[in-house]
């Protein structure tokens, strides 16, 4: 039997000042060989809906999936019974106005849909991909996933909200190890996961997996024969899919209203970002300009309306370098009294939402690649992150990345193995000296963004061109 969750949402029997259902169906198929051999192959279906009830200013909230009139209407009460319970002891006095009275559908945009891929086709170019990326008996091991995801969610209220979106999620990676005596090096496909994109089979072009993949296995063995990299203080240029992870971590989490508010302080942490800084810190230099912009065509993280059914819009977070607004939710907003955005997710129907990222970006300079490399006299430049640890003030920070070249008067010159560099994220923003144009700029994702308590790893999507900055410290293993 169909479950209608309308019809459901006008049956319901409750005296409160506001209720919301969000139905959430996922669908999500991983495929994963190892030197052509299938090691995983699974399917996972979900299916609920996550109730909210609004009285006395707080909300309460209760999942179910019993897709029934009776399992929903008790779930239902034991929200209003949390609701009633937080009156004495919230923190804040809410109204109707963090729930919008939103109409609206969004659809991923999907040019060839892959669902007509049929099971033994994207097998054989897993099996493929993994023979690609073994250009040498030296590659030791060889890994190609796919994960392809579809997404409903219908969120319906008592005032009136009524939004359906439907989302088509593809994901890939692909791994070399390789191997000489004692020396171990792996490159993957632009960093654990991140080539992931809302769309269809267009994602998984043959001919251009193949390709990355043996350029992929080639760089693993360039790897083997490298110059560790040195440890100086010099112009660090960062690739997109390593900008990718300094965004996310360094701009991004600080970002989020909920943090800076206290919410997430026990298990993620707070942030060096106070209340007081929107509208007047100047958090890098004039040409760093971050946007938060879920409008984007095929971006992992894009949307039409959040989870509170706000309409989603593109937005300057930091222009000019000044910090403008937050990653705050509606409810974000209204307790911290600073401009926000439309970013109150949740992972599922079993989550309550909380103010996450969406698609974060840092708009495109005037720079082309080699007016950039032509530039530095000494400098190195790294690609595709290896590993990442930050405080939890989301301040100082260390990353690794799997793939570097020294640059020389201008010249991208010798290949250099285990390059890090460290450095504090608001001296590290100022010192951007250069930013690519959108020739250099490139879009990726992550399903693997974890926050909240209980946890929630959700999707978020950044893209960025090639930037450059002055004066980091710059180390080898």
């Amino acid at each position: 039997m169909t479950f209608d969750l309308e019809k459901t949402l006008n049956n319901l029997k409750i005296n409160a000042d506001w209720v919301g259902l969000r139905q959430v169906r996922e669908t999500t198929t991983t495929r994963l060989f190892r030197d052509g051999n299938p090691q995983s192959n699974g399917r996972k279906s979900t299916n609920g809906v996550m109730v909210e009830v609004m009285m006395n200013g707080q909300l309460g909230y209760c999942a179910t999936n019993r897709l029934d009139l009776d399992s929903i209407q008790s779930a239902v009460n034991l929200a209003a019974q949390q609701a009633k319970s937080a009156k004495n002891w919230g923190i804040f006095s809410f109204n109707t106005d963090i729930r919008p009275a939103t109409k609206g559908k969004y659809q991923s945009p999907v040019n060839d849909s892959y669902s007509l891929i049929n099971a033994s086709d994207l097998n054989d170019l897993l099996i493929q991909t993994c023979h690609a990326l073994k250009v040498s008996d030296k590659i030791v091991k060889a890994t190609a996933i796919a994960q392809i995801s579809d997404i409903k969610h219908h969120f319906v209220s008592s005032n009136g909200a009524n939004i359906e979106q439907k989302f088509s999620l593809v994901a890939t990676d692909y791994e070399a190890t390789a191997q000489e005596d004692n020396v171990v090096q792996k490159r993957t496909d632009n960093g654990m996961m991140a080539r992931c994109y809302q769309g269809g089979r267009e994602v998984l072009n043959p001919e251009i997996t193949l390709n990355r993949a043996k350029k992929i296995g080639e760089e693993a063995i360039e790897l083997l024969y490298a110059s560790e990299c040195p440890d100086i203080t010099t112009t660090l240029v960062l690739a997109p899919d390593q900008m990718m992870l300094q965004i996310h971590e360094s701009i991004g989490h600080p970002l989020e209203l909920d943090r800076i508010l206290g919410d997430e302080r026990n298990y993620a942490g707070s942030s060096f970002v106070k209340l007081s800084d929107f509208g007047s810190l100047a958090y890098g230099s004039s040409m760093m300009n971050i946007t938060f912009d879920p409008t984007i065509q095929g971006e992992l993280a894009s949307y039409g309306f959040d989870d509170a059914g706000l309409k989603a819009e593109k937005e300057y977070l930091i222009k000019d370098g000044i910090l403008l607004r937050g990653l705050g939710s509606l409810e974000s907003q209204a307790r911290a009294n600073v401009l926000g955005v439309a970013n109150f997710r949740s992972s599922s129907w079993n989550r309550a939402p909380i103010d996450r990222m969406a698609n974060l970006n840092l708009e495109s300079g005037n720079s082309s690649f080699n007016d950039i490399i032509s530039s530095i006299e000494h400098g190195v430049y790294m690609k595709s992150n290896r590993s990442w640890s930050i405080d939890d003030y989301r301040n100082k920070f260390q990353f690794g990345c799997e793939y570097a070249v020294l640059i020389e008067n201008g010249q991208l010159t010798k290949t250099l193995r285990n390059p890090n560099y460290r450095g504090v994220t608001k001296h590290f923003w100022h010192n951007l000296i250069h930013v690519g144009d959108n020739s250099t700029r490139e879009f990726y994702g992550t399903p693997y963004c974890g926050k909240g308590e209980p946890n929630q790893s959700i999707r978020v999507g950044h893209a960025s061109p090639v930037c450059a900055f002055k004066n980091i410290q710059v180390f080898g293993a």
